[in-house]
């Protein structure tokens, strides 16, 4: 790939298309299209999560470090806004606070940032929610020590309102306008990654993208098929080539799909990627298997 055309995907901004959540009954009034930034608003309270499609993205602050570090090029901010709802956070434990990583890459970003850019967009938007992965990365610091420094995050620093945590999931209105915490980490609270009676997810990191596409695509079918749990299905793949090449290849592969043999389907679960901006209207549709 020439370093122009790199530039210009790398620059790519994301789509501004709108979602329609559901579709008004035959003779009924149109129901109101809504943009990505508040597309839950369209969905009942009552639901629950693992029964939601929710785009999100892999390594969701990794926009620096070179090729094999960068999995994103827009923001937190401009990731929410654009419909994710599903953040992969890394932290690295530094000087008794959270430095946001991918492997050594420092993102120039603290933990902090993450959840201001949460706060401020939950505030505009109250009736969406953000599910956040929370895990170490690049330190080994005991469970106790990176608990003890989330609890200051919550308790002295003053996080805590801002955040949804219990050892079950919540529904859709019991979560709006919070940050709902999905422990990667033994020392955190709230619903833990690795609880497979709640989880299913697929996550083949290092699978070349003509390996991982069938697994991307059983994982949607069993989603469906086999419902129950909160199906988590990576599209993000680093084997081989860097993780932007390799959201070329899959995004649009993904994208195909959605929009033809999984049309109609529901339920997806959480689908976070690499890039996925820069596939015009791979969010769009996964919003409208709602």
């Amino acid at each position: 790939m020439s370093l122009t055309r790199r530039g210009f995907l790398a620059g790519a901004a994301v789509a501004s298309a709108t979602a329609l959540i559901g579709a008004a009954p035959a003779g009924a009034a149109p129901q109101r299209v809504l943009g990505t930034q508040d597309w839950m608003s369209g969905i009942d309270g009552g639901r629950a999560l693992r029964t939601l499609t929710i785009p999100g993205t892999h390594d969701s602050g990794a926009r620096f470090g070179g090729l094999w570090a960068e999995c994103q090029n827009t923001t937190i901010a401009q990731q929410l806004d654009s419909g994710i709802r599903f953040l992969d956070v890394r932290c690295r434990v530094t000087g008794g606070s959270f430095a946001i990583h991918h492997g050594a890459a420092y993102q120039n970003m603290m933990f902090g940032d993450v959840l201001v850019a949460c706060s401020n967009f939950l505030g505009a938007h109250p009736s969406e929610t953000v599910l956040m992965r929370v895990k170490q990365e690049y330190s080994e610091d005991s469970d106790a020590t990176f608990r003890a420094i989330f609890d200051d995050y919550l308790d002295n620093r003053g996080w805590r309102p801002l955040l949804h945590i219990a050892d079950t999931l919540p529904s859709l209105g019991e979560a709006r306008g919070k940050v709902v915490l999905i422990a990667d980490n033994g020392g955190l609270p709230g619903v833990k990654w690795w609880d497979g009676s709640v989880f299913d997810i697929q996550d083949d990191w290092n699978a070349v993208p003509d390996a991982k596409y069938p697994k991307i695509e059983a994982h949607f079918r069993k989603a469906v098929e086999q419902p129950g749990r909160l199906f988590i299905n990576f599209v993000s793949t680093s084997a081989y080539l860097p993780p932007r090449w390799n959201s070329d290849n899959l995004n649009p592969r993904v994208h195909g799909f959605l929009d033809g043999t999984a049309n109609g389907w529901k339920g997806l679960g959480i689908v976070p990627m690499d890039y996925p901006g820069t596939r015009s209207g791979l969010v769009d549709s996964l919003i409208r298997h709602n």
